[in-house]
């Protein structure tokens, strides 16, 4: 994660200049002698709300695209990462100037109190909680339009990967495991939420015992350990769990869980798991795979592994995502080429390298016109010429303008 920060903070040093540099644009007869451009702005002062799991890589990025728009920025980390909360707020103080920078830190009041402020902009990354990501996006998105304040809202949700059965399944089930497992143990935005095919490979990483294994990480609060409990108690799944299910509510631990055809109306499907828990949906045809991702809401990430071309296509076309892998998983986060963001019920607005300067400048359209060129046409009285040549100017086409000024119709 800091090997992401830092390449985010190397790209904007190097691209800055150019994404400063106003954008020359075509202008029309319309408007004719006249030049335009579109000349980048920063809003003014923003406040960045950042989330727990990856709490260094969440809350800087965003602050540092903030920052190389021109804007000055309050930082509010997650108190659910309280240690790096804590250094944020000192390193902060220490190397950068308070008059632009500044942590806030706290809970709920605290938030709650930013949250009734006036800000140029409000980016808040959502982290599935006991509310809801959607329920909590609602609560900050009415409190920003008290002040007409733009967000960017990061809610993330259900994740699905479709598996293809004609591919190398050894290779794609251990894409699958770095995605779900690998990534902060299932805690992560874009972690694959239900796959359709797994069992070897997860001790392959992990051992036979992954409750002792180093490379598993915790449980980030006894909060949420008690809620992916309750994915694993309900009546409905408690029955499917095909392979681990073990659990350490004294050190927040979690095993690899595997879960196989659960009921679509059980809690597990209907909220974002983020945890270590994997639901696997079979299905007679890959075509069916499409009609389930697409009834439910539109996630932040989409993954297919599948070497048919055909159907790869289709899944591009027909899947609405945030973001969209082809025979991988979260690997379109670390390319700053690409923007970061959700769509629908997933969030609102993208960042990462110029799409973060994107995200806290105002695009102002510019006009430049001389006192040269003045025509009587635009002014009253409104002759039949004039109206016959207002219309073919409007109109922007020189025959036009050529058969009006000799006053054929």
């Amino acid at each position: 994660m800091i090997g992401m920060l830092k390449n985010s903070c190397e790209v904007i040093l190097k691209e800055l200049k150019h994404w400063m540099t106003p954008e020359k644009v075509k202008t029309s007869i319309r408007t004719f002698p006249s030049s335009a451009e579109i000349v980048p702005e920063p809003l003014g002062v923003v406040l960045v709300i950042s989330a727990w799991n990856y709490p260094l890589l969440l809350s800087l990025d965003p602050v540092v695209g903030a920052i190389a728009a021109g804007n000055a920025v309050v930082l509010k980390p997650s108190e659910i990462a309280p240690a790096t909360s804590s250094l944020l707020a000192k390193l902060i103080e220490k190397y950068m100037d308070p008059s632009f920078v500044r942590v806030v830190e706290g809970e709920v009041d605290e938030t709650t109190a930013l949250l009734q402020q006036k800000w140029d902009k409000i980016f808040y990354t959502v982290i599935a909680g006991l509310l809801g990501n959607g329920r909590v996006g609602r609560i900050m998105m009415t409190a920003a339009a008290k002040h007409l304040t733009p967000v960017v809202l990061e809610l993330g949700g259900k994740s699905p990967v479709v598996v293809d059965s004609n591919i190398n399944l050894k290779v794609a089930t251990r894409r699958i495991i770095y995605g779900k497992w690998g990534l902060n143990n299932g805690q992560a935005c874009i972690s694959p939420d239900y796959v359709n095919a797994l069992k070897t490979e997860l001790e392959e990483c992990y051992g036979k015992n992954p409750m002792e294994s180093e490379d598993l990480s915790r449980i980030v609060s006894s909060n949420h350990f008690a809620r992916l409990s309750r994915f694993l108690n309900d009546d409905k799944v408690s029955g499917k769990i095909v392979y681990g299910g073990e659990k350490d509510e004294k050190k927040l631990r979690i095993a690899p869980t595997i879960l196989l055809d659960v009921p679509r109306d059980s809690l597990i499907m209907g909220e974002e798991i983020f945890g270590p828990l994997l639901p696997i949906i079979t299905v007679n045809k890959l075509e069916e795979s499409l009609d389930l991702i697409i009834s439910g809401e539109k996630p932040l990430a989409a993954y297919v592994f599948t070497t048919d071309k055909k159907f790869k296509e289709q899944f591009v076309k027909n899947v609405s995502s945030g973001g969209l892998l082809v025979n991988d998983t979260t690997l379109h986060l670390v390319v700053d080429t690409l923007p970061f963001g959700g769509v629908g019920e997933s969030g609102m607005g993208a960042y990462h390298g110029k799409f973060s300067f994107d995200a806290f400048t105002h695009k102002k359209a510019v006009l430049y016109r001389s006192f040269a060129g003045d025509s009587s046409l635009r002014y009253p009285p409104y002759t039949d010429t004039k109206k016959r040549l207002m219309k073919a100017v409007v109109g922007g086409r020189i025959l036009g303008i050529i058969r009006a000024l000799l006053g054929q119709s």
